[in-house]
């Protein structure tokens, strides 16, 4: 079985917490190794874990929700195939 980018962002925060079943890691470590946007997802998503575990706090730009959900949107829109004409 293999999974797609969404299920994998789906399972982030399981990854890194070492929650999921053995089979649902394994899927997602194998879907790792070859997406770059979701290994960027989970190295981002660590950072920021080990940047708020100390307590501190970060103000983030204004707008920057916005503009890293359009990014995000962008990427994925990248990454699927084109639909077919019969669509």
């Amino acid at each position: 079985m293999v999974i797609d980018c969404k299920h994998v962002w789906n399972h982030i925060s399981g990854y890194l917490d070492d929650t999921l079943s053995a089979e649902v890691k394994e899927l997602v470590q194998e879907h790792l190794e070859h997406c770059e946007i979701c290994s960027a997802i989970l190295d981002s998503t660590r950072n920021i874990l080990i940047l708020t575990a100390d307590e501190r706090t970060f103000e983030l730009p204004l707008g920057f929700s916005e503009r890293l959900h359009a990014r995000l949107s962008e990427e994925i829109e990248g990454i699927r195939p084109a639909p077919s004409k019969s669509d």
